[in-house]
């Protein structure tokens, strides 16, 4: 089969010139690349370190003059390029390289038109531009991270040296970077998706195949996750194989079939026995009036904190209670309450 065909459109006002190398090796997993392009002003002191960068990996710098303060031109140019390779016919898909969310309404635009686009941008890019790409990869997981704290210490070495720093000062830049590397920890908790988040996902994955009489593959996880959340990628959560990191969800577990390797949900009859066991103790000694299914709820999750209702067959709490044969659901829906049946 041939490989699809992709123009790489580059922002070099939103992206490091160090992560070069790294993008045109990701995308040798898509396809190759036929239009190489990156937009900027190449007469600015900024665009320094891009241009030896251009040269070595064959791509053509767009020049474009920033006319107007607080205007950014190199969006435009961008954009108005990549209609025009649109209608050439010419690639199957587009991979854009940028940290600015302006370009959200672009990747939805060549996605109806059916192309695949690929995004790349670094941990600050905006989860709209995110969502709107075929997949988006986080430029911060393609770099080793060896090779990073070995950069960061040199540069810190040098601009140590230059200013004639001692050691207070060393101690100072010491300081700086442990902040800005918890600045980008706080970061990644606020764009990338929570882990909470993809447990549910496959849960829903596992049961709905469950419930067609079918295995679930771990190749099918994969691909479903990252049709659902384009940015999906083990390597936000600091692992390189999705299996390890399949592994380290408590409500999952990897059973490996001849070649297959299937997903499944760990047994849970056990707990759900003694958990029902609790429901009812606290159900009971709430009498006739019963108690709000919110506040049994929260209950519950205080004591077992790994319960989900999803992990034992149900989609919420309700339906969990509606389950337990002595339990009578009764209430407008919002003030739910249970207690015990009493005919029974």
């Amino acid at each position: 089969m041939e490989d699809k065909r992709f123009a790489i459109l580059i922002d070099t006002d939103n992206i490091s010139s160090k992560y070069i190398s790294a993008i045109m090796d990701e995308m040798t997993k898509h396809g190759s690349v036929t239009y190489r392009r990156a937009y900027g002003d190449w007469t600015s002191t900024q665009a320094k370190g891009w241009k030896n960068k251009l040269m070595e990996n064959s791509i053509t710098p767009m020049q474009q003059f920033c006319n107007t303060v607080g205007k950014n031109a190199t969006d435009s140019t961008l954009i108005i390029d990549a209609m025009d390779i649109l209608y050439t016919g010419n690639v199957d898909g587009f991979c854009i390289v940028s940290s600015d969310g302006d370009f959200t309404r672009l990747a939805i635009r060549l996605r109806e038109s059916g192309m695949s686009v690929i995004g790349m941008g670094e941990e600050k890019t905006p989860r709209s531009f995110r969502t709107a790409c075929s997949q988006f990869t986080v430029l911060e997981n393609l770099i080793d991270e060896d090779d990073e704290e070995m950069q960061a210490a040199a540069q810190e070495a040098a601009h140590e040296a230059a200013q004639g720093a001692g050691k207070g000062a060393g101690a100072k830049g010491k300081g700086r970077k442990a902040a800005a590397k918890k600045a980008g920890e706080s970061k990644e908790e606020s764009t990338s998706i929570s882990k909470d988040v993809i447990e549910s996902a496959i849960i829903n994955i596992i049961t709905e195949n469950e419930n067609k009489d079918k295995e679930t593959g771990l190749g099918e996880i994969g691909s479903r996750l990252l049709n659902k959340y384009p940015d999906f990628d083990v390597r936000n959560y600091g692992y390189s194989l999705l299996s390890r990191f399949l592994e380290e969800i408590p409500s999952l577990k990897l059973v490996k079939n001849n070649t297959r390797i299937n997903v499944e949900l760990k047994e849970n009859r056990e707990s759900e026995d003694e958990i029902i066991d609790y429901i009812k103790t606290i159900v009971k000694f709430t009498g006739k009036k019963g108690m709000r299914v919110n506040e049994l709820s929260n209950s519950v999750h205080r004591r077992y904190t790994e319960f989900k209702p999803k992990n034992y067959g149900y989609s919420q709490f309700t339906k969990f209670l509606q389950a337990i044969p002595e339990l009578e659901i009764y209430g407008d829906m919002n003030a739910r309450k249970v207690r015990f049946d009493e005919a029974d």
